[in-house]
C-alpha cells in the first residue's frame, strides 16, 4: 500500500471528512433557523425574533474551521438544545413547521455524529 492511499483512507481522512460534515451541518442549521423563523414558517407573520436563536450557533464556526478540539467537544453538547427544539416543534407545530423541525433534528444528529467522530479519531491518533 502506498503512502497516498493511507492518507486518503486513514485517520487523517476521517478527521477531515468529519470536520467538513460538522461545518456543513452547522451552516445548515444556521441557514435553516434563519429561513424558518423569517420566511418559511415564522411564528408571527413577517418573521419573529426567534430567528436570534441562531446567534449561539455562529460562535463555534471559527473554532470548527480552525480544528479546535475544545470547540468540537462543546458543540457536541450545545447541539442537543436545538435537537430538543426540533423534536418539540416536530410534534407540536402545525403545517409547514413539521418538515422543517424534522430537518433540524436530522442536521443536529449529523452535527453530533461528526463532532463525536472527529474527537474520537483525533484522540486515537494522539495516543502513543
Amino acid at each position: 500500500m502506498d503512502e497516498d492511499h493511507r492518507i486518503t483512507t486513514g485517520p487523517g481522512a476521517w478527521v477531515e471528512a468529519s470536520r467538513w460534515v460538522a461545518v456543513g451541518s452547522l451552516l445548515g442549521l444556521i441557514a435553516l433557523g434563519l429561513a424558518w423563523e423569517l420566511w418559511l414558517a415564522p411564528l408571527r407573520p413577517g418573521g419573529s425574533m426567534l430567528a436570534l436563536k441562531v446567534l449561539p450557533q455562529c460562535v463555534p464556526l471559527a473554532g470548527l474551521l480552525r480544528r479546535r478540539m475544545y470547540t468540537y467537544r462543546w458543540v457536541s453538547l450545545l447541539v442537543w438544545i436545538y435537537f430538543i427544539e426540533g423534536v418539540v416543534r416536530a410534534t407540536s407545530d402545525p403545517g409547514a413547521g413539521r418538515p422543517l423541525a424534522a430537518l433540524e433534528v436530522l442536521l443536529c444528529l449529523l452535527l453530533f455524529a461528526a463532532c463525536a467522530v472527529h474527537v474520537r479519531v483525533r484522540l486515537a491518533k494522539a495516543r502513543p
